[in-house]
């Protein structure tokens, strides 16, 4: 697991108008948090960053000699973010709600969230919820 001082905020930056285009390495993910947050990149903390989907995730943060990313991306699952609202566009949280982030869903207390089948073309009746 990751060591994290104390003094290290942790923010995430993402929100449901604007997720994170994965496909951003070192410098796209630094001027994201120069721009959006305000933030130097240097600085220590860590920033997360969430693709719409809430399958992947990266870490960039700075280990003292450069810049490094951590990601991570969840095969059937998705990340539990922390609700953002309004016109923000980040949010901080403490090391145990990153922790738990990282470690991804509890499949002990899982609950599959359910969604709407497409409507059969032949029949032109709607299928029953599934689960995804």
């Amino acid at each position: 697991m990751i060591s994290i001082a104390s003094s290290t905020r942790i923010f995430v930056v993402t929100s449901p108008t604007s997720p994170t285009d994965m496909r951003k390495g070192f410098d796209g993910l630094q001027g994201c948090v120069s721009s959006v947050l305000g933030q130097d990149p240097l600085s220590g903390h860590l920033f997360l960053f969430v693709n719409r989907r809430r399958d992947k995730l990266k870490v960039l943060y700075w280990d003292g000699d450069g810049l490094a990313i951590w990601y991570r991306r969840l095969e059937q699952e998705t990340f539990q973010m922390p609700t953002i609202t309004g016109d923000k566009t980040a949010a901080e949280i403490n090391r145990e709600d990153l922790f738990r982030l990282i470690r991804g869903p509890d499949y002990e207390n899982v609950h599959r969230r359910k969604c709407f089948k497409i409507k059969d073309p032949q029949t032109k009746k709607v299928d029953e919820p599934a689960t995804l």
